[in-house]
């Protein structure tokens, strides 16, 4: 992992190697934190980062759900994820904000501990290295939607996707795939799932996924490029039998999967619909399609 000079915590920016958080920050402990995963891309005009506003409501929300008072508002907390980037002079990378509870208590109950924060961004290429990727269902399923609050990116759902990748990488695969409790398809460890078969996407549904903000782009996007795009429960035999399956997600971005548990997806190439949307979305992001300039924040 490359570093970069400076990280903001607490509203200042420090250091990167002096940033420091207590042994016995409660969140060390008990996953009691929140974060987002954004990235930086460089275009012509500068530096951007893709859907600040999306990722920073979703960090909000996710903080509510373990019941986070924060000490900075939405906008002071997007000016500082602007200004982590600008003063590291990142031109494309990935951010990562956090928002922990620290040091107070060890109870279970968090509610005696202060609510602190980072922000680091550093220069990150692909996730996933493989193209297309070998994929492989993991024997651990999504957590069960009345479990926790699944749709929120709370740090100690992520246990649940290091087993998943942990079991797959140690057979060989590159990633895992998770069904959820009824045994449908879920997502994977950090990314959402999309098939196409006969021209037409397919995703699953939301309410035991994460609500991907690359999703939502991927779905918004494939729609204004004509191809019907249907949100529901998707079968593991329907992704055995697709012509095209990928990943996609902010680290993932759009990510082609050719095969699953071993079996070839139609020729385990990658598919024309999956290079299609790839090739625009990173058109988008390099800020070379006006029509999505919306999703843009320059630096």
């Amino acid at each position: 992992m490359q570093s970069t000079k400076y990280i903001w915590q607490n509203g200042e920016m420090k250091l990167w190697e002096e940033v420091k958080v207590h042994v016995l920050s409660h969140s060390i402990h008990y996953g009691s934190g929140v974060f987002e995963g954004i990235r930086a891309y460089e275009t012509e005009k500068g530096p951007v980062i893709f859907r600040l506003g999306e990722h920073i409501d979703r960090l909000y929300y996710s903080a509510g759900a373990i019941k986070m008072k924060m000490p900075w508002t939405k906008e002071e907390f997007k000016n500082a994820v602007i200004e982590t980037v600008r003063i590291n002079e990142l031109k494309q990378g990935y951010i990562r904000p956090l928002i922990y509870y620290g040091y107070g208590e060890l109870r279970i109950s968090p509610l005696g501990c202060p609510v602190e924060a980072i922000i680091a961004a550093w220069p990150w290429g692909k996730y996933l290295s493989a193209d297309p990727i070998k994929v492989k269902v993991a024997d651990y399923i999504r957590i069960h939607p009345k479990s926790s609050v699944t749709d929120a990116k709370i740090c100690g759902h992520y246990v649940n996707s290091i087993l998943s990748f942990l079991q797959v990488n140690s057979e060989g695969y590159d990633e895992a795939l998770l069904l959820d409790f009824n045994g449908n398809i879920a997502e994977g460890p950090g990314e959402n799932f999309f098939l196409a078969k006969e021209g037409k996407l397919v995703t699953p549904l939301l309410g035991n996924i994460l609500a991907g903000i690359t999703r939502q782009s991927i779905i918004e996007l494939a729609r204004d490029l004509g191809y019907e795009t249907e949100e529901r429960i998707v079968l593991l035999e329907e992704a055995l039998a697709a012509d095209e399956c990928f990943f996609t997600g902010t680290a993932a971005e759009v990510t082609p999967i050719g095969s699953i548990n071993g079996q070839l997806i139609a020729n385990g190439k990658i598919g024309a619909i999956t290079g299609k949307l790839n090739e625009e979305f990173m058109r988008i992001v390099a800020g070379e399609n006006e029509k999505y300039s919306k999703w843009l924040t320059y630096v």
